[in-house]
């Protein structure tokens, strides 16, 4: 099973990096949309990470992972 998830890091008022995170990412997906929502996110105060504001945008990265699952029997 593969899953995508894009993660966004952010920095907040004291200095704290802090990554939100968005599963299955569309795959059309442009670096300028990213860049978008995440200043949207910060200059809105969208999200207050234990009451702090978000103070910038750090990095953004789409991850690929695959999963492989066993049916064991212990």
């Amino acid at each position: 099973m593969d899953e995508k998830r894009l993660l966004m890091t952010f920095k907040n008022t004291l200095g704290n990096s802090f990554t939100i995170t968005v599963d299955d990412p569309r795959e059309d997906l442009e670096e300028q949309e990213i860049i978008d929502a995440m200043n949207l996110i910060k200059d809105k105060n969208i999200f207050q990470p234990k009451g702090y504001d978000i103070a910038a945008c750090i990095s953004a990265k789409v991850v690929d992972s695959t999963t492989t699952e066993y049916d064991l029997e212990v």
